[in-house]
């Protein structure tokens, strides 16, 4: 009889064990940071490279003074996001073999569970050879090792200028996988281009043959506007009334005291000015008439001046490394010259008309109105379809659990301030250890009363055990719409 009871006692503790674990997981996140104290939850990528972006989940980061990485680097200039969220770039130096992280406060230290380590980025081959046809918009894959730390792939625009793709045009498939999509608005004939990672590695592409994608539509050429003619000033004659200023150098001599963005971008790069005549003479000077730009004046005929056929003419200004560069502030910059009345200054920008080169939405799931709002429920589980076991919203099928699984895919919610958490259907391991709310990195206000996540799982400790545990999207005051892919 004392057995039987001592059994039930046992089996009793248990049950209250279980119960207690499953109120702890249910508590409000706000609840359990106030309980925790200095900690590393996770760190996210666990694998990285100098120069790699990372950000370190915990509790007890407000007071943050260094962070101490394998081989005694130390790092003090990180960004504290929150009491439970730095940002960090990797440094150089991280021992090869890797090892733990400190966040070193003035309470103390924090010390991670899990090592790092450190990755090294190869190129074993491309799905393309030298010699081939690549289209814009359509795709090259590149194979490898830690192919995760490509940051960036650099190609001739249209004209022959470097042109950088940022990792939006990337679609990672696992650390050995990367397929890059080429802009519709490429340069017509054969080049190589680079591909860099965040440690500063470069690989050459394969010298292909690349030709513009214009199928469906065709670029055209967009003004953005920096200041337009309102018919108030008259014609230029050798004076001094078309004179420019950035708002932070104005004297209230200039005509127009330009933005201090849009300054600097008309000294990095082209913008043009219009102008009303029949046989105009410019000259682009400073407001001192010291310095004249490239020491000539521009009349029809002059590389840069073109005749639009109606009245009116156009000149492309790049001031580039001209002297006038070095006076141009404090001087400005007058447009003066003869025979003409100035109409625009404009920035020229490249769109896409009578196609569509924005990526598509290939949907995984979406919710047809029969499930409501989520306040830290398990209603929005979903699970692999080889491993589904009937407590899952969704069974989604397997070739797209990959995908999900090796590249990036979207969550939208409707909400106005959502708190969202991706995490295991067993509540055991959180995606990043963070939720997310309006202003983290990685969630998008839509402007429309939906919120869209990014997840990319990539290294995370979850993906040791989603498959079995399955993927939940919970949280509080928000109602998931849609889960999908951008192609």
């Amino acid at each position: 009889m004392k057995k039987i009871f001592k059994y039930l006692s046992i089996l009793l503790s248990v049950a209250l064990l279980g119960s207690i674990s499953a109120c702890n997981l249910l508590m409000d996140p706000l609840e359990e940071t106030a309980e925790a104290g200095l900690g590393i939850k996770v760190f996210f990528p666990t694998k990285v490279v100098a120069g790699q972006p990372m950000t370190i989940n915990g509790n007890g980061f407000a007071t943050a003074r260094s962070i101490e990485f394998p081989n005694g680097v130390s790092v003090t200039d990180f960004e504290i996001v929150s009491n439970q969220m730095i940002r960090v770039v990797a440094p150089a130096g991280i021992a090869a073999d890797g090892g733990v992280i400190k966040v070193v406060t003035e309470e103390g230290e924090a010390v991670s569970r899990l090592p790092l380590t450190l990755g090294s980025t190869s190129v074993s081959g491309f799905s393309l050879q030298a010699g081939e046809t690549l289209k814009g918009g359509e795709s090259i894959e590149v194979y490898g090792t830690d192919l995760q730390f490509v940051c960036e792939a650099e190609l001739p625009d249209a004209e022959g200028n470097p042109m950088t793709l940022p990792d939006e045009c990337f679609y990672r498939k696992g650390e050995n996988k990367l397929v890059i999509t080429i802009p519709r608005k490429v340069f017509d004939g054969t080049y190589v281009g680079k591909l860099r990672t965040f440690d500063g590695k470069e690989f050459l592409l394969p010298e292909l043959k690349y030709e513009p994608g214009a199928e469906g539509g065709h670029w055209e050429s967009k003004e953005v506007m920096i200041w337009e003619n309102d018919g108030s000033h008259g014609a230029v004659s050798w004076s001094s009334d078309y004179r420019f200023a950035a708002d932070a150098n104005k004297t209230g001599e200039e005509i127009y005291a330009i933005p201090d963005d849009v300054w600097a971008q008309m000294k990095a790069g082209t913008f043009y000015v219009d102008v009303e005549a029949e046989n105009p003479q410019i000259r682009i000077t400073t407001g001192w008439w010291s310095t004249t730009w490239t020491g000539n004046d521009f009349m029809p005929g002059s590389e840069g001046l073109t005749d639009n056929g109606d009245g009116t003419w156009t000149l492309a200004v790049t001031l580039g490394d001209d002297p006038i560069m070095d006076v141009i502030d404090v001087q400005h910059l007058l447009v003066t010259g003869d025979r003409f009345t100035p109409v625009e200054l404009y920035f020229q920008e490249e769109v896409w008309v009578g196609g569509d080169p924005t990526p598509k939405e290939e949907l995984i799931w979406e919710n047809d109105g029969s499930h409501g709002a989520v306040s830290w429920s398990s209603d929005y589980r979903f699970a692999a379809d080889a491993n589904k076991t009937g407590e899952e919203i969704y069974a989604i099928p397997d070739d797209v659990w990959a995908q999900m699984k090796a590249g990036t895919f979207y969550v939208d919610v409707e909400a106005e301030n959502p708190q969202i958490r991706i995490t295991t259907g067993w509540w055991s391991t959180t995606w990043t250890g963070n939720d997310f709310m309006p202003g983290s990195e990685g969630l998008t206000d839509n402007g429309d009363g939906t919120w869209t996540l990014a997840v990319t799982l990539g290294d995370d400790p979850i993906m040791d055990v989603i498959d079995v545990q399955h993927l939940l999207v919970t949280g509080d005051r928000f109602t998931p719409k849609k889960l999908y892919f951008l192609k």
